[in-house]
Formats: structure tokens, C-alpha cells, sequence
């Protein structure tokens, strides 16, 4: 039969009182009858004492007598201490009932408490009792591990929910371009097409293949950027944004460059750091107004390198700024859909993250976005592009 956790403590202190009782009383009963046999009185008895030995047969009868007495009340001592201690042990072991039952209650509320969890339910806790000792340390501790386990079941659920809508935009992004296409080869070959109209066919079924290819890119680069880094190589910051715009530099004829490039050496993988700040002046260029501003600058603050871009554009709500961040998010209102696919920021908050660094995204009040990145700081610059 397997005892339960109450009975068992219980059990245990009847035991242990039980032992220490029978020790005690083993004990008196050694020392009174120690004490009653060498005692004045039979020393007085002691026939080899006697002044006469016509004395010596009454001593002797008292003697008898006295030994009598001795045992008569050995015996009753030895009864009535162990009546004493079976009371004693019963009452013990209710006791112990009733004080294991109080001492394992909290116990108790944690199983009970634990049973009531589910994936669907975290929020019930156990309370934590005064004083502070073990069981209020454990209750403390369940506690705090049900706040963990709420908080990765949170970001799980939040990382799920990001993985449905991130596969959701991902396919319809590649559906819209196929159904372009194929809408326009049943369009046109629904009939007799002359030479003209199997052209113009062919070049919409070529932008959307493109279309899909550039999609297709951009998620690998995604992917890759998530997966973390290889080989690091070291490189300037700056170099890297004077190549950018230098890149750009057709496309930034209607707006306003500010620049100043001051070394930011970081130490990572060139084609992703590249493709990171490409894809911001991109975007700083393809979301900007006309006549508008654009500055990039770079240098280094408290041990980390930094690439600061901002730029005049449309207004965008402060809490939908960050959702800009989310993989085919362009926003609601305030920034149009172009050509763009969508990845850009997406890319670079990877890019950033795989290199141990930081982004930082806030949008301006007349309009724009502030854009800062920091990536942990290289001891040696080494840049081998113009600055």
C-alpha cells in the first residue's frame, strides 16, 4: 500500500515520538529501580549491618517486604508509563495528522492550481503565504515559472501568428503576378492575336516572372539574413553608404543630399551589410517627396558603429511605424504601394540582428522616417571603399 505524503510525515512523528518515549521510560524505570535498590532504607535493612543476631530475622522479613514494595512498584511504574505512552502516541498522531495536512496545504493549492493550467489558461497563480520560508519560496518559484512558460507561449503564439501572415502576404505577393500573366495569355490567345498583341502578351508575362524573381530574391536574402552570419570580413560603414549613393545617384536629382560619412568600422559579412543600407537609401529614396530631403550620416558612439538615415515623406502614424518592419507591410495611408516588394526594412532588421546590432525606427512629425543602426564597433578600420 502506498502511503500518502500526509501519512508518511504523519507516521513519522509517531514514530519518533513513540522511540523517544519508550527511551524515556526505559530510562526512569533503570534509574528508580537503581535509586530504590541502593536506597537509605536498605542500607538501614542490611542484615550484615545488624548490632545483633537476634535482629537478623525481623531485618530479614523486612528485607523480603521491601524488595516486594520494590517490584509492586516497578511494575505499576512500567503500566502506568506505558498507558502514559500510548496516549501520548495517539494524540501524537492526530496531531501530526492535522499539522502534516496544514503544512502540505500549500502543496496542495500548487497541485490544484497546476491542474487548472492549460495552453488556454496561465493567468491563475498560487498565493504566496507569510512567513517567508520553504513552501512560500516554492510557491514563489512556481510562480515566476508560470509567468515564463505565459511568456513563451505568448511569443510562440505571436511568432505563429508573424509566420501565417508572413506566408499569407508571401503567396499572395507571388500569386498577383501569375495571375497577371496568366490572364493575359488566355486574353490573348483567346482568338486569332497578330504579332502586336502576342508582343504586348509577352511582355506582361515577362514583368511578372521578374516580378516573381525579385520576390523570390528578396525572401531568400531574408532567409539568409535570419540564419545568421559566416565568414566576417572587416568593413567601414561609410564606405559602404558613399557606395549606395553613389548607386543611386540618378535617382536622388530632385532631392536635397546631406552627408557625413565619418568612419563606423564593424567587422561582418559584406554582401549582407551592403544589401542592408542599399536597401535604406532605396527606401529613403523611393518613399521621399519631391524636393524633399535626404541624410545619411555614420561615425561611432560608445564602443558601436552608427548609420543614421532620415528622410522627408509622406506622415506616418507613430504606432504604424514599427509594423513598417514586418515583412510585406507598406502601410496603411501613408506610404503608397509601389514598386517596391515590401522585404526592404524587413532585410535590414535581419541584417542588423544577425551582426549583433540594433535598429531603431521613428517616425518624424512633418513627415518621414528617422532610421538609426548600430552594430557592435571593430577595433581596426578597414575600408576599402571611397568615403
Amino acid at each position: 500500500m502506498r502511503l500518502t505524503a500526509r501519512a508518511r510525515l504523519t507516521l513519522l512523528l509517531t514514530t519518533l515520538v513513540l522511540a523517544a518515549g519508550g527511551a524515556l521510560t526505559a530510562l526512569t524505570y533503570l534509574l528508580m529501580r537503581q535509586r530504590l535498590r541502593h536506597g537509605t532504607f536498605f542500607t538501614e535493612l542490611d542484615p550484615a549491618g545488624s548490632p545483633s543476631a537476634g535482629a537478623t530475622q525481623p531485618a530479614q522479613s523486612l528485607h523480603d517486604l521491601a524488595d516486594r514494595m520494590v517490584a509492586d512498584t516497578l511494575s505499576a511504574l512500567l503500566t502506568q508509563a506505558g498507558l502514559a505512552l500510548i496516549a501520548v502516541t495517539g494524540l501524537t498522531a492526530a496531531l501530526g495528522w492535522l499539522m502534516a495536512g496544514r503544512v502540505l496545504r500549500p502543496i496542495r493549492a500548487i497541485s490544484a492550481t497546476a491542474h487548472r493550467l492549460s495552453a488556454e489558461n496561465l493567468t491563475e497563480r498560487i498565493p504566496v503565504t507569510a512567513p517567508a520560508d520553504e513552501l512560500s519560496t516554492l510557491a514563489a518559484t512556481v510562480n515566476d515559472m508560470l509567468d515564463r512558460i505565459q511568456h513563451g507561449v505568448a511569443e510562440r503564439d505571436r511568432i505563429l501568428d508573424s509566420q501565417r501572415l508572413f506566408t499569407a502576404n508571401a503567396a499572395h505577393e507571388l500569386r498577383t503576378p501569375l495571375t497577371t500573366a496568366r490572364t493575359a495569355i488566355d486574353v490573348t490567345l483567346d482568338g486569332n492575336p497578330n504579332r502586336a498583341e502576342l508582343l504586348t502578351m509577352a511582355g506582361d508575362v515577362r514583368n511578372a516572372v521578374q516580378h516573381v524573381q525579385r520576390v523570390l530574391n528578396g525572401l531568400l536574402l531574408l532567409a539568409r539574413s535570419q540564419a545568421g552570419i559566416g565568414a566576417r570580413e572587416p568593413d567601414d560603414l561609410a564606405g559602404i553608404a558613399a557606395a549606395a549613393l553613389d548607386a543611386a545617384r540618378q535617382r536622388t536629382h530632385d532631392l536635397a543630399v546631406h552627408t557625413d560619412l565619418r568612419p563606423a568600422p564593424v567587422s561582418g559579412e559584406p554582401v549582407l551589410l551592403e544589401r542592408m543600407i542599399g536597401n535604406l537609401v532605396d527606401n529613403a529614396i523611393r518613399y521621399n517627396r519631391p524636393d524633399g530631403h535626404l541624410t545619411v550620416s555614420t561615425g561611432t558612439a560608445g564602443g558601436r558603429a552608427v548609420l543614421r538615415i532620415f528622410n522627408t515623406g509622406r506622415e506616418i502614424p507613430p504606432d504604424e511605424a514599427q509594423t513598417l518592419l514586418e515583412p510585406f507591410v507598406y502601410g496603411q495611408g501613408a506610404r503608397v504601394r509601389t514598386e517596391g516588394l515590401g522585404l526592404g526594412l524587413s532585410i535590414v532588421r535581419a541584417v542588423a540582428l544577425a551582426h549583433g546590432g540594433q535598429l531603431a525606427l521613428t517616425a518624424l512629425p512633418d513627415g518621414g522616417l528617422d532610421i538609426t543602426v548600430e552594430l557592435p564597433q571593430h577595433p581596426v578600420a578597414t575600408a576599402d571603399r571611397p568615403t
